[in-house]
């Protein structure tokens, strides 16, 4: 269990990187912030994966998480550091000078959440680890949490017009008009 705790440290810290980027805090503190939550994270989640009782699910079931882990992995690399401006995002100081609402930020407001949400459930078909399977369901909500924070406190005061933003696409389930904006912005995209 003092993995998950660790793991929930992980996200806390990934979620300090929010208050440092809307503090401006120079130095570098913004990527160290960022990699020593996932760092914690991550150590966590090889932990659960490598040292927790196994659960009696099938074999097949391995190949399936394989598949959803790859799928997973492309789908938050795209969201998080490819839709979003890698270095305004991730390593200057401050904020990014754009709100991105393009790619999946035109379907929903946070579209990370889904795949980090089938990254750990992937996590718990391969390694079928018992801790895991107590850690996804924790750290789903505890992500979703998080993002609801971002998306009340810290985003509005990050980035303008994010009040807009927040009328024209739904934070997480998408709907009619966000699909459309979401087509529109891809046919943009390949144009």
């Amino acid at each position: 269990m003092i993995y998950i705790g660790i793991g929930v440290l992980g996200f806390i810290v990934i979620h300090l990187f929010d208050l440092v980027s809307l503090k401006r805090i120079p130095f570098g503190v913004k990527p160290i912030v960022w990699t020593a939550g996932f760092a914690t994270l991550f150590f966590s989640l090889i932990n659960m994966c490598l040292k927790s009782n196994t659960l009696p699910l099938p074999d097949s079931l391995t190949w399936v998480g394989w598949f959803l882990l790859a799928v997973s992995i492309m789908m938050i690399t795209f969201a998080l550091f490819i839709n979003l401006p890698f270095r305004k995002t991730y390593v200057d100081p401050g904020v990014g000078d754009k709100l991105i609402k393009t790619g999946l930020y035109a379907l929903v407001r946070h579209p990370g959440v889904y795949w980090v949400a089938l990254f750990f459930f992937s996590l718990v078909a391969i390694s079928k680890s018992h801790l895991m399977l107590i850690a996804a369901p924790i750290f789903v909500v505890l992500n979703t949490v998080l993002v609801i924070v971002q998306d009340k406190y810290f985003f509005p005061k990050m980035f303008e017009g994010y009040d807009k933003y927040q009328q024209e696409a739904p934070m997480l389930v998408p709907n009619r008009r966000s699909i459309k904006a979401f087509i529109k912005s891809l046919k943009q995209t390949n144009a």
